[in-house]
């Protein structure tokens, strides 16, 4: 197997640690400052709640969505996208009283930085990386595998998984596992990986496990697994897409995102 290029090692380790850093402290001034001002904090625009990252247009739209709302941006921009198609998702769906996991996360990515700043209190991150328990602004943030939780059953009006599942993880368990801890009437928001014609990623790696873009037929495959456990696709799955705006240098690999949202029914 050829190995794409290694994650970094402690000075990568030490660069997001400062990234973590530097963005929680921002949220929290940022949330104390807009709390003295008048009036409900702006919602995002309405976005397709289930989507493909079609050009790259949509992404330079969704980064200048999240200047006008004054959300921290994502430095890799075209993830700034999906998070925020998730957390329009979140918005109209459950609100902002509502419960949250962050499936896989990463402390210094996007959704739950950007719930709080919307004044959700109940929001959790847990992640196979993490150690002991971290909290960050109120956000809590602890070790867990997102197939096998220790949620109790309906714990969560939302659960979001942004860029994890092509990263080896097993979808079936997963998705059992999303619709237990979430209430009927709650929502799942997924992103991933994925082209219309995935690029040939034989014999490619990073972060120990084969890299994998998801085809149609696999998402195709995905949303009817999903559905065997009470989570039904919410909106349209239109899968075409005339760009590839995504660009992973560390493989050389084009492709483009997909966000899907599914009803817990």
């Amino acid at each position: 197997m050829a190995e794409a290029a290694p994650p970094g090692g402690v000075a990568l380790a030490i660069a997001k640690r400062v990234a973590e850093q530097m963005l929680w402290s921002r949220v929290a001034r940022q949330r104390k400052r807009e709390a003295r001002l008048p009036g409900p904090r702006p919602r995002p625009m309405p976005m397709p709640h289930t989507d493909v990252l079609r050009d790259a247009a949509s992404w330079q739209a969704a980064v200048a969505e999240c200047r006008r709302l004054k959300l921290p941006l994502h430095r890799d921009r075209p993830k700034n996208w999906d998070a925020l198609g998730a957390v329009y998702t979140v918005l109209e769906t459950v609100g902002t009283e509502a419960s949250v996991l962050d499936a896989g996360a990463a402390r210094y990515s996007s959704v739950l930085p950007w719930l709080r700043l919307y004044g959700l209190k109940d929001l959790v991150g847990n992640n196979l990386e993490f150690g002991k328990e971290v909290r960050r602004d109120g956000v809590v943030f602890r070790y867990g595998d997102i197939t096998q939780t220790d949620f109790p059953d309906g714990r969560f009006d939302a659960v979001t998984c942004m860029s994890v599942i092509e990263h080896g993880v097993p979808l079936e368990p997963f998705l059992a596992e999303s619709a237990r801890i979430i209430r009927p009437g709650g929502v799942l928001v997924v992103s991933t990986d994925y082209d219309q014609n995935p690029p040939d990623t034989t014999g490619i790696t990073a972060y120990g496990q084969p890299v994998h873009i998801f085809s149609p037929e696999e998402i195709r495959d995905l949303v009817r697994i999903a559905e065997k456990y009470g989570l039904v696709l919410k909106g349209e799955l239109a899968l075409e897409h005339s760009e590839r705006p995504v660009h992973w240098k560390r493989t050389g690999l084009s492709y483009t995102f997909i966000r899907l949202a599914f009803d817990r029914v």
